[in-house]
């Protein structure tokens, strides 16, 4: 049976599946058969970037899968270097994606030294008016940046893609986004390889008190805290279990003992969009 994953309104009156398949460091040449293991398992929301190198095996798994175009959610992004070519760089990966369209367009990192991401977002606006990316949003934005963009356009991103699990949670960033309408979505929801998050005992214990694996229960945590989040694992099974959270809640308490377990900036595994210029 295939799981019913919630989809969540975006400020464009779009909808967004709540729970996707991420392909952040999977090898271009694992990306067809681990996206379509995704696929079979029920994953319709697909995040990708043209920095990834894996669009193209993104895309065959689209096409091998037989599912109507109009039931799958495709994001990719605007890489540091073509800030000022963003048409012709999303050109490019729709060519690598084997799509005329994507779903969601994102500028992956604000590079402010750059001085560029207001005249890239003028350009997604031109290609949303398109139709070239149903949506346009950004990623790894601060609410500075944010509010810049703010004063420079009538179009609102409709989602900021930033680092957020358990040991990071940007309160700050989160409230600032949602102040203008705009989505949180998190990328490394699990960590990104910090093992001591899927071993803390906040975790652990409500993980065994529902009898599903640490990494649900963050996965779980992410969805009741209304975070879109598209976790990435190069293992079948892995990639099964993720999208089998439906089954169980978190109560209160459990999700407030996670929330303690707030690092700040010393739990973040990424770099800071600050110190991010190419």
């Amino acid at each position: 049976m295939t799981p019913k994953v919630p989809a969540i309104t975006l400020n464009d009156n779009t909808s967004i599946p709540q729970l996707g398949f991420g392909v952040f460091q999977i090898p271009p040449a694992d990306t067809e058969r681990l996206v379509s293991v995704a696929l079979e398992a029920g994953y319709r929301h697909i995040d990708t970037a043209a920095i990834y190198g894996n669009e193209a095996g993104v895309g065959r798994a689209i096409a091998a899968s037989g599912i109507p175009r109009e039931e799958l959610y495709v994001t990719t992004k605007l890489w540091n270097d073509r800030h000022d070519d963003a048409g012709a760089a999303l050109d490019e990966s729709l060519e690598r994606l084997g799509l005329d369209r994507v779903d969601l367009y994102l500028i992956h990192w604000p590079c402010p030294a750059q001085n560029r991401y207001v005249e890239a977002w003028q350009q997604l606006v031109g290609l949303r008016e398109k139709g070239l990316t149903t949506s346009i949003g950004v990623s790894n934005f601060l609410p500075e940046h944010i509010d810049r963009l703010s004063m420079t356009s009538r179009v609102t991103p409709v989602v900021n893609q930033i680092e957020l699990h358990p040991a990071l949670q940007q309160w700050k960033d989160i409230d600032a986004a949602r102040v203008h309408g705009i989505r949180v979505e998190a990328w490394a929801p699990l960590g990104q390889g910090r093992t001591d998050l899927l071993e803390a005992p906040e975790i652990v214990d409500a993980a065994t008190a529902h009898g599903v694996s640490p990494a649900q229960v963050i996965i779980r945590w992410h969805l009741q805290n209304g975070v879109i989040l598209f976790p990435k694992s190069s293992h079948p099974e892995r990639i099964r279990e993720n999208i089998d959270v439906f089954g169980f809640e978190l109560s209160s308490g459990e999700m407030a003992d996670i929330t303690s377990l707030d690092e700040g900036e010393d739990g973040r595994v990424g770099p800071h969009p600050s110190d991010v210029e190419s």
